[in-house]
């Protein structure tokens, strides 16, 4: 019984967990270039169980004149010793794109990430939703300088009245060229970024920048890929479980409480 209480807990807790990444989820359905995390779950390793208590050998139906097919108690079968979360996985199928006509805001279609400076060194976003700060100086709404292809932070010559930015990143004001943006991704391997927090990504040790395949749409924002619809029936769903589990640790405690209390007294 104790075993089966700690087995339903461990249930619940994990539940617990995926209610918070389903709300995170729900919290940034409209943050711009936002990608739903998905909390994976895992079942700790099983155990064996053996029936005891039935005798010697002599008495298993396996037996015959002394022989037996052996000495270990007959097999129940396995207990599940319930689950964890192992890992809050990154969903980062393509959002839906919004026009802005604004010039400085940018989607990305396909693969591929802008470099930004924070305090905490150069970091990756998805969230193209820029701004040209007092001093020419392209900027996140955060106030994190956006970097060209040099690791430089890109200023807009004063006075410019058209900004153009092509499929690769090239920065155009008034047709000249002054700039590329740092426009890069990581490989197949899309833990190769973790995320930070307010749209950031950081790479993993040994993960290393390449030219993004794909391509920047000016004029255009990519929206969360959280579908709001499927992940209140996720939560809801996850609530049932969730109480399933509760019903399970009262179960428990109420057969404990009749183990210690009623039969414990009429032994």
């Amino acid at each position: 019984m104790w075993r089966g209480l700690y087995t339903a807990a461990a249930g619940m807790i994990t539940e617990t967990k995926r209610t918070d990444t389903i709300a995170n989820n729900l919290a940034n359905s409209s943050t711009t270039g936002y990608k739903r995390d998905d909390a994976v779950n895992q079942e700790f390793a099983p155990m064996l169980i053996r029936r005891i208590n039935d005798g010697g050998i002599e008495n298993d139906v396996t037996s015959f004149k002394g022989f037996s097919l052996g000495t270990n108690p007959p097999v129940v079968g396995t207990l599940g010793l319930g689950s964890y979360i192992s890992e809050i996985a990154t969903d980062h199928s393509q959002g839906s794109m919004q026009t802005t006509g604004n010039p400085l805001d940018l989607a990305i279609a396909g693969d591929g990430y802008f470099a930004v400076q924070t305090p905490q060194g150069v970091r990756y976003t998805r969230d193209g939703n820029f701004y040209r700060s007092s001093t020419g100086q392209l900027q996140t709404v955060n106030g994190q300088a956006v970097l060209d292809d040099q690791g430089r932070p890109i200023t807009i010559p004063a006075g410019t009245t058209t900004i153009s930015i092509a499929a690769k990143g090239e920065i155009f004001a008034d047709n000249q060229r002054i700039a590329r943006l740092q426009f890069v991704q990581f490989g197949p391997d899309r833990r190769a970024l973790l995320k930070q927090g307010n749209s950031l990504y950081f790479p993993q040790a040994g993960a290393q920048p390449q030219p993004a395949a794909g391509e920047i749409q000016q004029g255009m924002l990519e929206n969360s890929n959280t579908n709001v619809v499927s992940e209140m029936v996720n939560l809801i769903n996850n609530y049932r479980i969730y109480e399933a589990g509760s019903k399970a640790v009262t179960s428990q405690d109420a057969m404990l409480d009749k183990s210690v209390n009623d039969v414990g007294r009429l032994g």
